[in-house]
């Protein structure tokens, strides 16, 4: 493990996530997106249970017909949208939340061996979606209507780094769209959100040795960093950052790139951002310095492979510490200190595979690969299992992310949608 600490000032980083027309979305009563309103993978909610009992939570609910795929529900108001494969075609899907009828469904491209990958994103009365084979689309969300249409490849010149599919999740920043075509020209691109026009592009320079040209397989954050709004992405060559407003390159970072898949959502807080991949790499925390406009990614610390290495799966932040799976298609729990790289624990996989997290109420909810969903709690002195459960057996990996909302865990195994109570009672 190689360490070289720098000065930490560290600053709540907090997404807002902007609502209109058909239904409201903010914190309190939407996941409108991948990992959530603040893509960090935390949820808000409280009185939830703190353990479960034998067997795990009530199920309420079950849905199937959704095809393959790893797509996680986005869900406002009375809609829940996901994506998955049917036949030969790859669909978005929405469905009532109430009487969990499907809606509408929506083929936007042909499918792709193992299913959907990205999760749509949810904004006011729209959908957009990125299907695995580069086709982004926006649609109606009471109807399904398609808005507009455009192809990663076709439009931007764009390729992935390695044959997995278009994964991202788009992001919505106020009017704008970004995603990440992954071309030489237009690395990342901003749209009109209503029609899709191209705004600007970013042209991704030479990063260094490691890995491979293309998009990675993570979705962009926004943040605010030395007073300029900036758009973080992890590249097929490493973790990148663009102005927001004119979509300029200004920093990027190579180490923590590997040949084959750079996976998991980088981690912002304040200046300070934490990034891993697997594939023998490892992670790295990085602080973004600003002076006379020279932009820089400072490393601040390397975590080697042993050290800790999320496949895909992600992290979430929670006081100052980062919880995660680590290992190659593994998913130890792992408590670190962000500020300094300091492994509190480190415990065995309670399963087979990665581990995707998620935060809620104190506790995490690592759900594994094969099946396991644990509830662990989120306290850097002691490392506690609160209960757990294997998800009803379906066929695949379990790879989508959990959601919470309204007390209730929803749960997505490729063909069938599963929803729990796990709210507390009295």
């Amino acid at each position: 493990m190689k360490f070289k600490i720098l000065p930490v000032i560290l600053s709540c980083f907090i997404s807002h996530v902007i609502s209109a027309g058909l239904l409201a979305q903010d914190k309190t009563n939407s996941w409108p997106q991948w990992r959530g309103p603040g893509r960090d993978g935390i949820c808000m909610e409280t009185g939830l249970l703190k353990t479960w009992p034998e067997g795990g939570p009530a199920l309420l609910w079950k849905i199937t017909g959704l095809g393959k795929g790893y797509s996680s529900p986005a869900i406002a108001g009375d809609r829940i949208v996901t994506m998955g494969d049917r036949g030969d075609g790859q669909f978005v899907i929405a469905l009532d939340r109430t009487s969990r009828k499907e809606v509408w469904a929506v083929r936007i491209c042909g499918n792709w061996d193992d299913g959907s990958r990205g999760t749509p994103t949810l904004d006011g009365d729209k959908v957009y979606a990125l299907g695995a084979h580069g086709d982004l689309v926006c649609l109606n969300l009471a109807d399904g209507k398609e808005a507009w249409h455009k192809n990663m490849a076709a439009d931007f010149g764009g390729q992935m780094m390695s044959g997995w599919g278009f994964s991202e999740s788009p992001l919505i920043d106020g009017a704008k769209l970004l995603c990440t075509p992954g071309g030489q020209e237009k690395t990342v691109v901003a749209l009109d959100k209503n029609t899709g026009d191209l705004i600007w592009a970013c042209a991704v320079p030479p990063l260094g040795s490691r890995g491979k040209e293309g998009a990675g397989y993570s979705s962009i954050v926004a943040a605010d960093i030395q007073g300029v709004r900036q758009y973080i992405q992890l590249l097929g060559t490493g973790l990148v950052g663009m102005d927001a407003e004119t979509g300029t390159f200004l920093w990027g970072y190579n180490p923590i790139a590997n040949h084959v898949a750079n996976i998991a959502t980088p981690i912002v807080q304040g200046n300070l951002i934490f990034c891993s991949t697997a594939y023998g790499t490892g992670s790295a925390l990085v602080k973004i310095t600003n002076s006379d406009n020279q932009w820089k990614a400072e490393e601040v610390y390397f975590l080697d492979s042993n050290t800790y290495q999320n496949h895909h799966g992600g992290l979430v932040l929670v006081d100052g510490f980062l919880y995660g799976g680590h290992g190659q298609n593994a998913g130890a729990p792992v408590c670190l200190e962000m500020a300094t790289g300091k492994i509190l624990w480190k415990e065995k996989a309670l399963d087979k595979g990665s581990a995707a997290v998620l935060y809620a109420d104190g506790n995490l909810y690592f759900l594994y690969e094969a099946g396991t969903l644990a509830l662990i709690q989120a306290d850097p002195q002691k490392f506690t299992v609160s209960g757990s459960f294997a998800v009803p057996e379906e066929s695949g990996p379990k790879w989508a992310h959990p959601v919470i909302l309204d007390k209730q865990l929803y749960i997505r195994v490729h063909d069938v949608l599963f929803c729990y109570d796990i709210g507390q009672k009295g």
